[in-house]
């Protein structure tokens, strides 16, 4: 019984294959398009206040640098995810079909990027989330807006904006999550015809 649900299980087709590529490339591309959207919009308008001289207070330049890059890696993997797409239209093609060797150093690839997405959107939320905690630690604790003046006489404050730095953050996480998810289904689906390739062999 179990053997017999194993053979099913490793046994796929090109065409499959090819579906597969199609179905999870474009409901990877979709997902991180609408999503990566919402934190684009989202992070464009935390910069424009948190550097004017009346807004909340200022970001930490590293968080910055690591969003940008962040934001950077998920518009690599959306376009990667629509690279799919276009395999799935070559493995549908005898003429035109990629080795599953080229097939999975492709899935392999994305993996890796969406794992380096993954990382730095943990290392983002966590200092952000660290940096807001000391800053409410810093205040009294009496249930009292966070506005601080300090000697110098400039005002520091925490606001909405705040907020949706890291709102945008966790966008951005939940997208390479889901893109993660894809991308191993992927690569199990790649490795299932060399599977089979092999028993059959033996």
């Amino acid at each position: 019984m179990l053997s017999k649900l194993v053979n099913s299980l490793t046994a796929s087709n090109d065409d499959g294959l090819a579906k597969t590529f199609s179905r999870l490339g474009w409901t990877g591309f979709w997902v991180q398009v609408v999503m990566g959207s919402f934190t684009v919009i989202l992070m464009v308008y935390f910069f424009i206040f948190a550097n004017s001289p009346t807004g909340p207070r200022a970001g930490l330049p590293l968080v910055e640098y690591m969003a940008l890059v962040n934001i950077g890696v998920l518009i690599f993997t959306t376009f990667w995810f629509h690279r799919y797409t276009r395999l799935a239209v070559q493995i549908a093609d005898p003429q035109l079909r990629p080795s599953h060797e080229s097939l999975s150093k492709t899935v392999w690839l994305g993996l890796i990027a969406t794992s380096i997405g993954l990382v730095f959107s943990i290392l983002v939320i966590f200092i952000e989330s660290a940096h807001l905690l000391f800053y409410f630690l810093a205040t009294p604790q009496g249930g009292i807006p966070v506005i601080q003046t300090p000697v110098a006489g400039s005002i520091s404050f925490i606001s909405a904006v705040d907020m949706l730095s890291l709102m945008s953050l966790i966008l951005t996480l939940a997208a390479e999550i889901i893109a993660m998810i894809l991308g191993l289904w992927l690569l199990f689906r790649t490795a299932q015809p060399a599977a089979a390739t092999v028993q059959t062999a033996e």
